[in-house]
């Protein structure tokens, strides 16, 4: 259907309206990311410094000597937003002229009544007998009425035609979008790897230091008693006293007892030199700007079972101790199963960022670049899957999933620029209710049933964040978190007691805040020591209280009680940890985003 006039010039005045001021471009300048703005935005954003980052993708500039008005100037910018202006002037002027009826040019007191074929021009009556007698003519009225269905195909064909330049403009900014993403998430992915590489060269020099400082003490014991003995031997021996005797004795026991001892050997420790592999920094995704007409979609490939091997029962959560040891001590390899592999087949994901897990014991996963859920047995087996359907056949990119008491699933995700929460029933087929903002996780407070969405707006390079509780049918109840400088929230849970936690991805801790959404406490900090964590991204909670977080950037998943307090690690050996959540017979399922992967473990 071809867009009405008013809607293509919406479009193309968004085009041409520079981001940060937001009005049509004056003096556009283009930087060597090749986005525009206004040369005075530019100068204000910049300042007086001699180099700063685009305000869209981030890339550094470096200014020219004469400053901002030495970039180059977008002529093709200038000239369409010129014409736009004119055309907004001109429309203007025509709906304030007074209409003056249908008056020829060459004879103003004549109106136009007739229309000559030959020559295909509108006459009067004198036209006719001045220049056109004996030319074929009918009534204008005719004419026009014969004309209009032609000229309606013209406009309807040129209509369509720049629907479909529009359409590819679309698909550039959210191809646009997407490299800007992904080169955000390479920037993460390498900084996360290289610090987790640093700290793992740290933490096994410091072990090496630990061991040579043990070797030393248990030696330096062993000399001074020797040494000790030897010395008051020699003296008396030298001084030539009776006492020789019984230090003779206590020296030749002292003797006898290393004499015994194998010597001490070198210690061995653990290699701190860094050698880096192709593995060591990830890959930028390709992404491919399509042309008009768009390409066909590709065919799905093959699907690949799920078959791991089911997992033994264990006892539920209650006082039998169950997390009491503090060890860090790994479960055998028989109490984890791990399925799923990149693709977009069934049980293969591209990104499984949010888990969750029903009363059934059904895996639920957001599968986000494969737009749906697929859904899996604690053992790993494969059940069903529906897409993210939104609005009539647009799907929406999961981002996270969370059930509710009655057994819905509501889900967060991306659909086109806009951030949407939506609520499907048990069969995936149900679309109830929809609100828009930068949303990453999605918890339920099934005592109150209350939905918690955590949310990020950015002022500048400023971030601010948020989680917003709201009732099923999308009232706002109230906003936590506020106060606390919370910067990016990831993922939510709320506890048996009905209190609130949020992992923070940017100050590296975790929000705890009472049903009413008062601040208790934070726990974490960056690093990766004990305790610590490094942009933290899944959390739960078992039915004991302790706190589970997928540290994301240590790479591991880590407990906590329920004040805070460290615990242990349940795994170290994950790639990318993303999404947790605590199945109720007691295991724990994590998602692995790099290695497009989801994992079941039983806590001990």
């Amino acid at each position: 259907m071809a867009a009405a006039p008013g809607s293509f010039q919406a479009q193309i005045h968004e085009e041409l309206t520079c981001s940060i001021c937001l009005e049509l471009f004056t003096r556009p300048k283009v930087l060597p990311c090749q986005h525009t703005f206004c040369q005075d935005c530019l100068q204000d954003h910049a300042g007086r410094g001699g180099a700063f980052q685009c305000p869209n993708c981030r890339q550094q500039v470096r200014l020219p000597r004469n400053g901002v008005a030495g970039l180059p100037d977008n002529h093709l910018v200038t000239s369409l937003c010129e014409r736009l202006q004119n055309q907004a002037t001109l429309s203007g002027e025509t709906r304030e002229q007074p209409q003056s009826g249908n008056r020829c040019s060459f004879h103003p007191s004549e109106k136009l009544k007739l229309y000559c074929k030959p020559c295909q021009v509108p006459l009067c009556v004198d036209c006719v007998e001045d220049n056109h007698d004996g030319h074929p003519n009918i009534s204008l009225a005719k004419a026009t009425q014969e004309r209009r269905s032609s000229a309606q195909a013209l406009i309807n064909e040129g209509r369509n035609i720049l629907e479909s330049y529009c359409s590819f403009i679309r698909g550039l900014r959210e191809t646009e979008k997407t490299l800007n993403e992904q080169k955000q998430q390479t920037d993460n992915d390498i900084t996360g790897a290289y610090k987790s590489l640093l700290a793992q060269v740290e933490q096994n020099h410091n072990k090496n230091l630990e061991k040579i400082q043990t070797e030393r003490d248990r030696v330096l014991a062993d000399v001074n008693e020797l040494s000790a003995a030897c010395d008051r031997a020699e003296q008396v021996l030298q001084q030539g006293l009776v006492e020789f005797l019984s230090q003779q004795t206590a020296l030749t026991e002292v003797v006898g007892k290393y004499r015994g001892k194998a010597a001490p050997t070198p210690v061995q420790t653990q290699p701190t030199v860094f050698q880096p592999t192709d593995t060591t920094v990830p890959v930028l995704g390709h992404v491919t700007v399509q042309s008009l007409p768009s390409a066909p979609i590709p065919a799905e490939p093959a699907p690949i079972p799920a078959e791991p091997a089911p997992i033994p029962a264990v006892p539920a959560a209650g006082g039998t101790g169950h997390h009491h040891d503090n060890q860090r001590q790994e479960k055998p390899l028989s109490q984890r199963v791990t399925f799923g592999r990149e693709g977009s087949g069934t049980g293969q994901f591209q990104g499984p960022y949010g888990v969750a897990v029903s009363d059934e014991g059904e895996i639920f996963v957001a599968d986000y670049w494969n737009q749906r859920i697929q859904v899996f047995t604690l053992q790993g087996t494969f059940v069903r899957q529906f897409p993210t359907v939104v609005s009539g056949e647009e799907k929406m990119k999961p981002y996270d999933v969370a059930m509710d008491g009655e057994g819905n699933l509501w889900v967060v995700g991306n659909f086109e620029s806009a951030e949407l929460a939506v609520q499907y029933n048990k069969q995936g087929r149900e679309f109830r209710l929809r609100w828009t903002g930068w949303t990453r996780g999605v918890a339920v407070d099934t005592r109150r049933n209350h939905i918690l969405i955590s949310q990020t707006t950015r002022d500048g390079r400023n971030y601010h964040g948020e989680v917003l509780v709201f009732r099923p049918d999308g009232t706002l109840v109230r906003t936590v978190g506020q106060q606390q400088g919370m910067e990016l929230p990831q993922y939510i849970t709320v506890d048996g007691e009905g209190n609130i936690l949020v992992s923070d991805w940017g100050n590296h801790c975790v929000y705890v805040y009472n049903e009413d959404g008062q601040f208790l406490f934070q726990f974490g900090g960056k690093g990766s020591g004990e305790g610590q964590l490094m942009h933290p991204r899944g959390i739960c909670t078992d039915r004991a209280g302790n706190i589970i977080v997928a540290d994301w950037g240590n790479r591991r998943v880590e407990m906590f009680d329920k004040t805070g307090k460290f615990l242990k690690h349940i795994t170290t050996d994950m790639e990318e940890p993303r999404a947790v959540a605590m199945a109720p017979q007691g295991q724990l399922v994590v998602t692995d985003d790099k290695n497009d992967s989801v994992s079941v473990f039983y806590c001990c």
